[in-house]
């Protein structure tokens, strides 16, 4: 039985996931975003950043996510930045579709990770996630307006996003733009920790 295809990101607390430019990726504004993440013991062994870390729910919710995870689906503009950014071993270790207009092979990353390239639209990317993840899930990892694109399309089942104590002011907001008038939500979790509150919704068509 196919998994359910779902994003998962941490938000600030006006409502932005990125800052706006590439430039400012992994910049002050950007970690403190992500610093909940960055503590937790699966997330610093999953980048190969050391030993330590923290372990309790956060740590949990990280593994849960990445467990359940069996394909990704990203943007250009994602891949642009991670590509920049990311370990020689790629964070994901599953099969990452890329949804572009450039050509462009394979690309195999040591640790499981292969980037495929796929020029034929959101739903073509997201059949070929969903035939690589077999019974897991699929993510749309990113960016905002790739998660954008699939809520409106009506293709995301369910969605999770970690507030984060952090204010941006500008940047990219997760929702900016998203059809209103054909999503409805439907509470599934609401956790909060010492340090962030995790929100879970199953995605339901009005």
């Amino acid at each position: 039985m196919a998994g359910k295809v779902f994003f998962s990101v941490s938000m600030s607390l006006d409502g932005f996931i990125a800052p706006g430019s590439l430039g400012e990726l992994m910049g002050q504004q950007w970690m403190e975003l992500q610093q909940w993440a960055f503590r937790q013991r699966f997330f610093r062994e999953n980048l190969k950043l050391g030993a330590g870390g923290e372990e309790g729910r956060d740590n949990d919710i990280a593994r849960e996510t990445f467990e359940r995870t069996g394909a990704s689906v990203m943007g250009k503009r994602m891949f642009d930045a991670g590509e920049q950014m990311w370990p020689e071993e790629a964070p994901f270790h599953t099969p990452v579709f890329v949804v572009t207009h450039e050509k462009r092979d394979l690309w195999e990353r040591p640790g499981g990770t292969t980037f495929h390239f796929v020029n034929d639209g959101i739903e073509r990317a997201l059949d070929q996630a969903r035939e690589a993840a077999g019974d897991r899930d699929v993510r749309i990892a990113g960016g905002g307006a790739t998660i954008l694109e699939y809520v409106n399309a009506g293709l995301i089942d369910e969605f999770s996003i970690t507030i984060s104590p952090v204010l941006f002011g500008s940047g990219i907001r997760l929702f900016e733009g998203v059809d209103a008038s054909r999503v409805a939500l439907e509470p599934v979790r609401a956790e909060p920790t010492q340090r962030v509150t995790h929100l879970t919704y199953a995605v339901r068509e009005r």
